[in-house]
């Protein structure tokens, strides 16, 4: 053991490096370590691997591997939407090897989750979904999940950063996701991201290709949101216009003369025959700057603003056509339900 003493310390204490960690320290650790250990303890046994495609013979090798969260005692599950994709058998294994079959109530690909109902099963262990909105940067989280196959695997790390958006797999973009360190890999996708409660506050959908330890979740608000659409209707309900766009940037001599702020709009490039944006006059080249009293500065704008609550209503819509400023009326629709094929 090496004892270092420091001669030159005024209160004359001493710096003792005997190889283990302070007191305080060692505290500190042990919190952490019990913090991980019965955050595991309550939701690991409510964590499911998500089986997809043929029991058996070669083809299950074109199957998938997922995680899920069990969010019921009566065996609804939340995972990914990318998870489940068009497959027609699903199996969930505990992680006790408990296998049973499970049908999937409804996809959203826009947020890239899927609701599973689990067949037959009952009084299954379960999670509580928290509020994301009360997450803080740098917060504890835990991810629980079954990366490249190996199951009730747990990762930890901290919230690095809220409200980011990525793009989901329908190319909409998924607002208000939860970035975190802790590790994720393929196979730990559709499991949950847990506060110290216990609570789950996010559904781990995605990591950047060739980055280091940046992970993306989708809130558990947004998960609430969605759980109760599909529930109610199958599906996740939003508007529809008809059109195809892209984010432009607006010619300062045009916003002058339209007297408006905007830098950035949604360029219209196709519009949809019969649908509401050309049966409100609309045309390829107008530039959408604001729909029902809402900026307008992209698509993404656009996209976010036609929600369930704009279905079946008269919106006003200002666009930029040839420089000159012009007010629509129009009427969304509700958009169809995408069909899994």
């Amino acid at each position: 053991m090496l004892d270092i003493t420091s001669d030159n310390a005024d209160d004359g204490s001493s710096l003792r490096a005997t190889g283990h960690a302070p007191a305080d320290d060692q505290a500190l650790l042990d919190a952490y370590s019990n913090a991980v250990i019965g955050v595991t303890e309550r939701v690991g046994p409510a964590v499911v691997r998500v089986e997809t495609g043929p029991k058996a013979g070669s083809a299950r090798e074109r199957g998938g591997l997922g995680s899920g969260i069990v969010i019921s005692p009566d065996g609804f599950v939340l995972t990914n939407s990318h998870v489940v994709g068009s497959s027609k058998e699903i199996r969930l294994r505990d992680t006790e090897g408990f296998v049973t079959d499970a049908h999937v109530l409804g996809v959203d690909p826009d947020t890239d989750l899927a609701l599973l109902r689990a067949d037959g099963a009952r009084d299954l262990p379960y999670a509580l979904l928290g509020n994301s909105k009360s997450l803080r940067r740098g917060q504890l989280v835990v991810a629980i999940g079954n990366p490249l196959g190996f199951e009730s695997t747990v990762t930890a790390g901290v919230v690095s950063a809220l409200g980011r958006s990525i793009r989901s797999v329908s190319g909409r973009t998924i607002e208000d996701v939860i970035q975190t360190d802790a590790a994720l890999n393929p196979g730990n996708s559709g499991g949950p991201l847990v506060s110290s409660a216990a609570e789950v506050i996010g559904i781990n959908t995605a990591i950047i290709q060739g980055a280091q330890g940046i992970c993306f979740a989708v809130a558990s608000n947004t998960a609430q949101f969605v759980l109760s659409e599909i529930i109610r209707h199958g599906y996740v309900r939003r508007a529809y216009i008809g059109v195809a766009g892209q984010t432009a940037p607006i010619p300062r001599r045009h916003a002058v003369l339209a007297g408006v702020d905007n830098k950035m709009g949604a360029l219209l490039a196709q519009i949809e025959p019969d649908g509401p944006a050309a049966q409100a006059g609309l045309l390829p080249g107008d530039v959408v700057i604001k729909l029902d009293g809402v900026e307008i500065n992209g698509v993404d704008d656009l996209i976010r603003a036609l929600d369930r609550d704009r279905i079946d209503r008269k919106l006003e819509m200002d666009v930029l056509r040839m420089g000159r400023l012009r007010g629509v009326d129009i009427h969304p629709v509700e958009r169809k339900r995408a069909a899994r094929q």
